[in-house]
């Protein structure tokens, strides 16, 4: 039998290794996947521009190179940090600092992909800190926050936006941050780690928006830490977290004076088998991404019309039922064996992020709550219970060694499962994690088996016109045809295009005898145009 010393020296090294190899796959072909719609949007904020410098700037109706599109992705010296604040007050409902810091970035590096999606990256890197001191703050033991680290470090959840140009990265670092400085609070009750809380609150607003969920949550867990008895604590609480939203406000009043919100596609209404779907294969994904065994779109957010997976005597089954029993275990053994102030912290983490949002779309209809990247601090929560589950059970000192060799057997499968995961995800081009663009990679192929093609779109569907240019060839051009009841495409001789036209674009060009509309990939909506050519079009093509 391995003496204590020799087995967690052991247990170091294997942690060290997978978190090695998390680290190498966070940066592992940055540019490899799509750069979609989303991702986009990032760089033509941070670069200054507005929606509305589109009809100011793009020319409809003339054809316009992959060059001149990409010009609004990139930094110019007419465009400074002052455009770059104005575009973000447009779309206040993605708070600024992520966008701040990747202006800065692309100031000093350049506008690549690789460039814009490295700052994500970076601040991954800075959850593995962040996670294992909450570990140890919250159960007291460095071997919970070790196999917490070597689950996070290979989390295909966490991979898929450590490797995308979105602020997600940074929201979870500050969710962490955040919940060891709450804890650090209670348990030092000086004003200056409250004002560090309050330093995190204001972080979290100016991160990510939902992290008012966040601090709900923590309030929620000082009240019943503390019985909801007028205590000292919860009053520091309440003034931290009112200095923190009290700073928010001048964000909050932009807010209001754009008319921001979220997308409207989130309010879009899923039946209830399909929405618990999602949650299923959200939750699998932290530890394992089924993606890998059926490589296509698994959710359609546009229409609602997702894959499922299911037949429960499949792989799907195989994969998903074993992860939702051991993560249902690993919170019940949690809850039940550690202090009552460490269950209440992970439930109220869940309950106030994952659960609301839950039953907020059962009730009210939505679909927020099977988008994962909303409940990353829920997922996180159910981390720390599945890493504690594991330290426990590995210990030396504890249960018999069969039952013990079982559990280092499953530990080494779910680490397992998650490298093969960041392996095939990794090397992908895209991802179900990329939504309504899952398909601009077949797209592009189509388009780029044409001689010299043009691809033609609506002015306000141009970010998704720059999403499918990144992987188009060179020589591909576009034409912007503006809403009009009759439209005129200037050039007829090379193969044409339709790419995810407006409704008003694509009936106008569907009723117009002079053109006929064949899809050619239902799914990545894209259809050719092909001109019906009268003797004096054949006249001049010759």
């Amino acid at each position: 039998m391995k003496t204590p010393k020799l087995y967690w020296n052991s247990l170091r090294f294997l942690v060290v290794l997978v978190l090695a190899i998390g680290i190498f796959f966070r940066f592992y072909q940055l540019d490899q996947k799509i750069y979609w719609v989303d991702e986009v949007n990032t760089s033509l904020r941070v670069a200054g521009y507005r929606k509305s410098n589109f009809y100011e700037q793009i020319s409809t109706g003339e054809l316009l190179t992959i060059a001149q599109l990409h010009e609004f992705q990139s930094l110019s010296p007419e465009r400074r940090w002052g455009d770059t604040l104005n575009a973000l007050a447009d779309n206040a409902e993605h708070a600024p600092i992520y966008y701040l810091l990747t202006r800065l970035w692309m100031e000093i590096f350049g506008n690549s992909i690789t460039v814009t999606r490295s700052v994500a990256a970076i601040l991954s890197l800075l959850a593995f800190p962040a996670l294992y001191f909450l570990s140890l703050e919250l159960f007291s033991t460095p071997r919970v926050g070790w196999i917490a680290l070597s689950l996070m470090a290979v989390s295909p959840l966490h991979l898929l936006y450590a490797q995308e140009a979105r602020q997600y990265s940074l929201w979870t670092v500050v969710t962490l941050v955040s919940g060891l400085a709450l804890l650090r609070s209670l348990r030092l009750k000086t004003r200056g780690s409250w004002a560090i809380y309050a330093g995190t609150v204001v972080l979290g607003f100016y991160s990510h928006l939902i992290s008012g969920l966040v601090f709900f949550g923590h309030g929620l867990y000082v009240g019943f830490r503390e019985q909801w008895k007028s205590t000292q604590s919860f009053k520091s609480y309440l003034i931290a977290s009112g200095m923190g939203c009290a700073i928010l406000i001048p964000w909050i009043v932009v807010y209001f004076q754009k008319n921001s919100r979220l997308g409207g596609w989130l309010e879009r209404d899923l039946p209830l088998p399909a929405l618990m779907n999602r949650w299923l294969v959200n939750l699998s994904s932290v530890f394992f991404d089924l993606h890998t065994l059926y490589p296509q779109r698994f959710f359609d957010v546009e229409l609602g019309k997702d894959f499922t997976p299911l037949a429960w005597g499949n792989a799907w089954g195989y994969v998903v039922i074993p992860i939702l029993l051991l993560v249902g275990y690993a919170l019940w053994v949690t809850v039940r064996k550690t202090p009552k102030s460490v269950g209440w912290f992970l439930l109220t983490s869940i309950a106030a992020n994952g659960l609301f949002l839950m039953l907020y779309d059962v009730i009210s209809g939505g679909q927020r709550s099977g988008i994962a990247r909303y409940l990353l601090p829920s997922y996180l929560a159910l981390q720390l219970a599945v890493a504690y589950l594991f330290a426990s059970r590995l210990r030396l000192d504890t249960g018999r060694n069969l039952q013990r060799r079982i559990w280092q057997l499953a530990y080494v499968i779910l680490l397992g499962a998650g490298v093969v995961s960041c392996a095939v995800s990794a090397s992908a081009e895209t991802w179900w994690h990329k939504y309504s663009c899952y398909y601009d990679v077949e797209v592009a192929e189509l388009v780029n088996q044409a001689e010299n093609p043009q691809v033609i779109g609506s002015p306000d569907r141009l970010s998704r016109l720059i999403a499918l240019s990144y992987k188009l060839n060179p020589d591909v051009r576009f034409l912007l045809l503006p809403d009009s009841d009759r439209l005129e495409i200037p050039d007829i001789s090379s193969p044409l295009f339709l790419f995810r036209p407006n409704e008003k674009l694509y009936k106008t060009l569907e009723s117009d005898p002079r053109y006929t509309l064949t899809p050619i990939h239902p799914l990545g909506h894209i259809w050719t145009v092909d001109p019906i050519r009268t003797p004096a079009d054949e006249s001049r093509l010759n």
